[in-house]
C-alpha cells in the first residue's frame, strides 16, 4: 500500500536542429489545438470519449492525428470542462486561449507593435499546444519520447502521420532534470506537454510516483553519509540502534570525472546511488545525510588554493545525495536530513582519534548518531583541556604568535591580492584569540551538537576547532598537532585518556605532552605519517564510545 503519491515536473527549452523540424512540430500542435476545441464541443453535445477516438473518427481523419493523440485531445477538453463546471461557470462560455487576452483584443486600444505582440500571445495560448499522456506498457511516451544519444537529451515527436518523427534538443538546468533522465533511462512514464511562447516551442514534464511505505527505518540502523570535494568521494558509516559503529568504508567517485559526457556522468551517479541504496536495504537500515539545503561545498574537504576551487567546482554532491534519496524513498528505505553544523567537527575530535577513523568516516558516524536522536556530550578530557587556564594561555599565546608572523607576511607582501589573503587569514587567527578568551571556566555538558551556550555564550565545540584557515582545519589543538592537522588524528588519543590503551591519568591531560609525547605545545609535534583511507578503504568494526 502507498504512503502517498509525489508528483513532480520541470520545464525545458526545445531547440530544433532542422527548421522542417520546427516547422512539422508547430503544425502539429496547431491541429492539435484545433482537435481539442472540437472534442470539447462534441462533448458538450454528448459524445463519447470512444466515440471520438476511434481509428476513423472526426479527430484521426480531420486532424491527422493517430488514435493515441485524438485520445489525448478528448482527455485535454474533458479537464477543461471538468474545471469549468467545478468553478460554476457556463462550459458554453469558455474561451481557448484565455479570455482575458479574448478581451483585450476586443476592445481594440492597442496598435503597431503593442498590438501585435498581443495578438500574437493569444495565438500562441490557443493553437500552441500538444499534450501527450505517459504509458508504463509503452516504455515512457510513445509520442513524446526522451533519449539519450551523444551526451545529449532529445525529445523525439511523433507526428501523427506515417510514423513521421521529428527530433528537438532538450534544454534545462532545473534540478529535477536527473529524476527525469532516471525515468527516460528505466522506462518509467512521463506525461510531455508542448507549448508555445515568445515565439520558441517549450516542454513541460510531468510524472506521479508512488511511494511505498518505509520498510528499512531507524529501528534497524542508520547508514550515515558524509560528501567531500577532497579526497572527491563519499565517506559511509553502518550504525547500530544502540549508536554503535558496526562498520564503515569510503567510495570513491573520481570515475565521475573520468566520464566522457554529462550522459555517461548521470549514468556513473546513479550506479553510485544504487549501491548505497542496496547497501541500506541489506542492513535494513536507514539512510542518513546532512540537510541538502544547508550543505555548503566550500568547506566539504580537505585543501585551498586555486586548485582546490577546481577541485570543489566538480563537486556533485547535491546531484548524487540528491538521487540517492529520491531512490531510498523508492525503494522502501527511510531519509533522514540532518542539521549539518559541527558534524565534522565532532567526528575529527571525539570520534577518529577514539575508533582509528579518519575524519570523513568520522563524521559519517556522527551523521549517523545524529538521526538515531542521540546527543554528542563533550568528553571529560576536553572538558578539562578547555578548563586549564595553563592550556588556554598556551594556545592564546600560539595564536598570538600566529598573528605576528602573519603580520610579518603582510608587511612584505606587494601582491595586493595575497596581502588581503594575508588579512583574511589575521582576522581568523584574532577570531580564534577572541573564542578562546570567551570560554570561561569548565564549558559542563554539551547537550545537543549546536543547541544551548556555556554561561559567558561560547560553544565548546567550536571552541575546540577554532582558527584561520591555512590548513584544512583551524583548531585549538593546533599547539598540540603543529601548524596543519594531519589526517591522522590518532595524537589526540592520549588527551581523550583511552582506558582500554593503558595509558596513565596524565596522559588525559595536555600536561602529557609534557612526558614523551612529542615537542612542547608552542611547537607541535612533527607530522605523522598516515595512509590515503580513500585508496585504501577499510571496513572496520568498532566500540561507538558513548563517553
Amino acid at each position: 500500500m502507498s504512503a502517498h503519491r509525489e508528483f513532480t515536473g520541470l520545464q525545458a527549452l526545445l531547440v530544433f536542429p532542422r527548421e522542417e523540424d520546427e516547422r512539422a512540430v508547430r503544425d502539429l500542435m496547431r491541429r492539435f489545438s484545433a482537435a481539442v476545441r472540437y472534442a470539447y464541443k462534441r462533448l458538450l453535445e454528448g459524445k463519447a470519449r470512444e466515440e471520438l477516438k476511434k481509428a476513423d473518427g472526426p479527430l484521426t481523419t480531420r486532424f491527422r492525428l493517430n488514435t493515441r493523440q485524438a485520445d489525448d485531445a478528448v482527455l485535454k477538453a474533458k479537464a477543461v470542462l471538468d474545471s469549468a463546471k467545478e468553478r460554476g461557470q457556463d462550459p458554453r462560455k469558455v474561451v481557448f486561449g484565455g479570455r482575458g487576452l479574448f478581451e483585450a483584443l476586443k476592445r481594440r486600444h492597442l496598435s503597431g507593435k503593442r498590438y501585435l505582440a498581443l495578438r500574437r500571445r493569444w495565438r500562441e495560448a490557443r493553437q500552441g499546444s500538444l499534450y501527450a499522456r505517459g504509458d508504463a506498457s509503452k516504455r515512457g511516451n510513445p509520442n513524446l519520447r526522451l533519449g539519450v544519444e551523444g551526451g545529449v537529451l532529445w525529445l523525439e515527436v511523433n507526428l501523427g502521420e506515417r510514423g513521421k518523427k521529428a527530433r528537438a534538443l532538450v534544454r534545462t538546468s532545473h534540478p529535477h532534470l536527473d529524476r527525469l533522465l532516471e525515468r527516460a533511462y528505466s522506462g518509467l512514464p512521463y506525461t510531455v506537454e508542448l507549448s508555445l511562447k515568445d515565439g520558441r516551442v517549450y516542454a513541460h514534464f510531468t510524472w506521479a510516483e508512488d511511494l511505498p511505505q518505509p520498510r528499512h527505518t531507524r529501528s534497524g540502523g542508520v547508514l550515515g553519509i558524509d560528501a567531500n570535494a577532497h579526497p572527491y568521494g563519499l565517506a559511509l558509516a553502518l550504525v547500530g540502534p544502540d549508536g554503535n559503529l558496526k562498520a564503515h568504508r569510503t567510495l570513491s567517485l573520481e570515475e565521475v570525472d573520468r566520464a566522457p559526457n554529462r550522459g555517461a556522468k548521470e549514468l556513473v551517479l546513479w550506479e553510485v546511488a544504487h549501491r548505497i541504496v542496496a547497501a541500506a536495504e541489506a542492513h535494513g537500515a536507514a539512510i542518513a545525510t546532512e540537510r541538502l539545503k544547508r550543505l555548503r561545498k566550500g568547506r566539504r574537504g580537505d585543501g585551498s588554493g586555486r586548485r582546490f576551487r577546481g577541485l570543489q567546482h566538480r563537486f556533485a554532491h547535491a546531484s548524487l545525495l540528491g538521487k540517492v534519496h529520491a531512490l531510498a524513498r523508492r525503494r522502501g528505505v527511510e531519509v533522514v536530513e540532518v542539521d549539518p553544523r559541527d558534524t565534522s567537527t565532532i567526528g575529527m575530535l571525539k570520534y577518529a582519534p577514539l575508533l582509528s577513523l579518519s575524519k570523513d568516516v568520522a563524521a559519517a558516524y556522527v551523521i549517523g548518531r545524529r538521526a538515531l536522536g542521540l546527543k554528542e556530550e563533550l568528553p571529560k578530557a576536553y572538558r578539562a583541556l578547555l578548563g586549564d587556564e595553563g592550556f588556554k594561555a598556551r594556545a592564546v599565546a600560539f595564536y598570538e604568535g600566529l598573528i605576528r608572523e602573519l603580520e610579518e607576511r603582510r608587511k612584505g607582501e606587494k601582491n595586493p591580492y595575497l596581502k588581503r589573503r594575508w588579512s583574511r587569514e589575521i582576522g581568523k587567527a584574532r577570531k580564534a584569540v577572541s573564542q578562546l578568551s570567551s570560554l570561561q571556566g569548565s564549558p559542563g555538558s554539551r547537550w545537543g551538537a549546536t543547541e544551548g551556550r556555556n554561561p559567558p555564550g561560547a560553544n565548546p565545540w567550536r571552541v575546540l576547532r577554532v582558527g584561520p584557515k591555512l590548513s584544512p582545519y583551524g583548531l585549538t589543538f593546533l599547539p598540540l598537532l603543529g601548524r596543519e592537522v594531519p589526517r591522522d588524528l590518532s595524537p589526540l588519543k592520549p588527551i581523550l585518556n583511552v582506558a582500554r590503551s593503558g595509558l596513565t591519568k596524565t596522559h588525559g591531560s595536555w600536561k602529557g605532552w609534557k612526558t614523551g609525547l612529542g615537542p612542547h605545545p608552542d611547537g607541535g609535534p612533527p607530522p605523522v605519517a598516515h595512509a590515503d583511507p580513500v585508496a585504501n578503504p577499510a571496513v572496520g568494526v568498532g566500540n561507538g564510545g558513548k563517553s
